[in-house]
């Protein structure tokens, strides 16, 4: 009796931690399933940020493409603003040389400035 008492207990035993191992196995493979579908969700968003980014690159090169075809505009737009530079710096000296022959004209004829 006492043997079957025993053998009893023990097979109790081992069908409780083996009940037990089971159910920790179990949440061990909840949590891989768990983990497997985050990653997959992970990639399919990662993938749209790689399309997004995709398309920004070629938006970039289309761009780059075109403002290539304005440095010709732009390099003649600094030549004419150099040559208004120069162009005003001419227009200050005659200016200032018509003065100066506006008073030697009214120094010569004695004329009074106005």
């Amino acid at each position: 009796m006492e043997q079957d008492h025993l053998a009893e207990s023990l097979t109790d035993l081992f069908t409780n931690v083996s009940t037990m191992i089971r159910g920790e196995l179990q949440e061990t493979n909840n949590v891989l399933e768990l983990v497997e579908k985050m990653n997959t969700r992970v990639a399919e968003e990662y993938k749209g940020f790689g399309d997004v980014a995709s398309g920004l690159t070629i938006f970039v090169e289309q761009l780059k493409c075109k403002s290539g075809r304005f440095d010709e505009y732009v390099q003649q737009i600094d030549t004419i603003e150099q040559q208004v530079t120069e162009f005003e710096a001419v227009i200050s000296m005659l200016d200032k040389y018509v003065s100066l022959l506006e008073s030697k004209v009214q120094s010569a004829y004695q004329i009074p400035p106005p």
